[in-house]
């Protein structure tokens, strides 16, 4: 169970690592399917390694200077600020449903990484928050701060839910809204998910959850999955590795549901 545990995680790091987005929601259908927890149990798991493994990532875009730290310090505050709502919502649902709507959430998101949702090719005239040639920061208007607020606010509803992270939403968010290059949004979106995630980790466990020996290797090889994911990333194209992805997380999706309702 541990080397599952080891191998999983390590592999969940390694896709957040590569593409900023994707990671926490492999997370839960690792945790749950491969490794049985529940989706209450695996929810503060799957925050600690996506946030710590976000954190490791969001270090090395700093180094390289590609974080747009502002704007994830904005849109982190925002999410932080959703995410008790998506707690509370969650609460409310009966388990079975719960794991219902999260499998119809990951079959949509399969489905928009599929088409390419982040894009390769972006459009300055479409975009509300444009970099400053001379200082590479965002010209910041109040349309470019409501956009920003708006992804996080989405990012931190799905936290609280489902603890995925969010990082499937402001990855794609920051190339429909912003001429940020491809690497520069994964940079920033992993210091919005350390932020985020790390935030609702610490509240679930304040409360009354438990992580356990096999989450805390799992924990740990998420981290060390991160950082190897950084150190290919350059190397890596990033639009295969998506639909990939897109398609495990489709079956797992299908998986997930049908256990539910059976």
């Amino acid at each position: 169970m541990l080397l599952m545990a080891m191998t999983l995680g390590g592999a969940v790091g390694m896709v957040l690592g590569l593409t900023g987005a994707g990671g926490g929601v492999l997370a839960m259908p690792a945790l749950m399917l491969a490794l049985g927890y529940s989706l209450t149990d695996a929810r503060p798991i799957s925050l600690i390694a996506i946030g710590l493994a976000a954190l490791l990532g969001s270090l090395d875009g700093l180094r390289r200077g590609i974080v747009r730290y502002r704007a994830a310090l904005w849109i982190a505050a925002i999410g932080i600020a959703c995410a008790p709502i998506g707690s509370v919502l969650m609460h409310y649902l009966p388990a079975r449903w719960s794991v219902v709507l999260f499998s119809m959430l990951m079959i949509y998101l399969a489905w928009r990484m599929f088409r390419g949702a982040s894009r390769d090719v972006v459009i300055r005239d479409e975009c509300d928050c444009l970099l400053d040639p001379d200082t590479g920061r965002f010209r910041w208007t109040r349309r470019c701060a409501s956009w920003l607020a708006g992804v996080g606010s989405t990012a931190g509803m799905l936290t609280g839910m489902f603890g995925v992270g969010g990082g499937f939403v402001i990855v794609p968010g920051l190339r429909r809204i912003s001429d940020a290059s491809l690497h520069a949004s994964v940079a920033t979106s992993l210091m919005v998910i350390a932020l985020v995630s790390g935030f609702s980790a610490v509240t679930m466990l304040l409360g009354a959850a438990s992580i356990g020996m096999t989450g805390w290797m799992f924990v740990g090889a998420a981290a060390a999955g991160t950082l190897f994911g950084r150190v290919c990333q350059p190397h890596v194209p990033v639009q295969p590795l998506q639909k990939m992805f897109a398609g495990v997380m489709v079956v797992a999706a299908l998986i997930l549901g049908i256990k539910a309702l059976v």
